[in-house]
């Protein structure tokens, strides 16, 4: 599908099609939404320019991620989608930027794309070319990679309330740790992926003073949510931790409690050893009070045990 933007006057207008538009002037905005193979092709050949295919969207060098020709840039991102409750998935897309015409590819639908075409609609006096509709494609993503950190922050500040509780759900938490620590890590690599795009394309000559100036100010908001990831890295390391020092603490609760108990029962098992002993003379066997007096030893040294555990302070 191919969405197509020009600019007529001081608004800017939706185009039904391509195929009949022979002056190319006042498009700002061409927008391959999961296009097929010849919709590609025509692109190509009536703007003059190569789109990147899916291989050379996802390759990670930085040679491959932003890309000068001579008459126009290919910019290839990742932009975060939120497919369910901890789950989020990269979708590449590429930004062709010719002149004052923004093309761009993708083959999924994303958020931020739908926010900036409301903001079309809304506010067609801040588009003027392509580069403001790049520029405005960015900070919309930004704000929603800064929602959801927001968002995670909350989750991380709620289980770390639930840490402090002892009913059981505590096995629980740990799995959501481990899921928040791969949620933040891909919204990280997410975000330094703009980092390096951005830092390119402001030194590009082609935008004017005004757009580098909000090309600087959204770097500086991009750094802040790195500094953020990084703030909440060391949130879930240190819950990590404190999930793992309170397991240990109550493993060694229960293995005290089992240590006491087998001191409390060593003085009784060595007196019942004694007096289970087969030899044949055995001053006690005759005695009418050996029994009870056995009993009462057994209670007795258990007693004494359980006394000194509890002036120590070990119970």
């Amino acid at each position: 599908m191919i969405n197509a933007y020009k600019r007529n006057q001081n608004t800017v207008i939706r185009l039904p099609s391509l195929r009949s538009l022979r002056n190319l002037t006042d498009i700002i905005w061409i927008d391959l939404h999961n296009p097929e193979l010849k919709e590609i092709a025509g692109v190509e050949k009536k703007f003059k320019v190569n789109i990147p295919s899916r291989l050379q969207q996802e390759e990670i060098e930085s040679s491959s991620r932003y890309i000068e020709k001579d008459d126009y840039i290919v910019v290839n991102s990742k932009f975060l989608q939120k497919t369910a409750a901890h789950h989020y998935k990269n979708v590449n897309v590429s930004f062709i930027l010719k002149g004052d015409i923004l093309i761009t590819y993708r083959e999924s639908n994303v958020r931020a794309f739908d926010e900036c075409i409301s903001r079309i609609e809304n506010n067609t006096r801040q588009f003027s070319n392509g580069n403001n509709i790049f520029i405005v494609l960015f900070e919309t993503r930004i704000d929603f990679d800064a929602d959801y950190l927001e968002n995670i922050s909350r989750h991380i500040t709620a289980i770390g309330k639930e840490l402090s509780k002892e009913d059981g759900t505590r096995s629980e938490l740990l799995k959501e740790i481990a899921e928040y620590q791969e949620v933040t890590m891909q919204i990280r690599e997410n975000i330094i992926d703009k980092q390096r795009v951005v830092s390119s394309i402001i030194k590009n000559l082609d935008f004017s003073e005004d757009e580098k100036e909000r090309l600087r100010i959204l770097i500086k908001d991009i750094d802040s949510l790195v500094d953020h990831t990084n703030f909440l890295f060391e949130r879930l390391e240190y819950l990590q931790n404190t999930f793992l020092g309170l397991v240990n603490i109550e493993q060694n609760k229960i293995i005290k409690i089992f240590t006491v108990v087998s001191v409390i029962i060593m003085p009784p098992t060595l007196i019942a050893s004694m007096y289970g002993m087969n030899f044949r003379f055995m001053p006690e066997l005759n005695w009418k009070v050996g029994y009870p007096l056995a009993i009462s030893m057994m209670l007795g040294s258990s007693l004494i045990t359980w006394i000194i555990f509890k002036r120590h302070k070990w119970l």
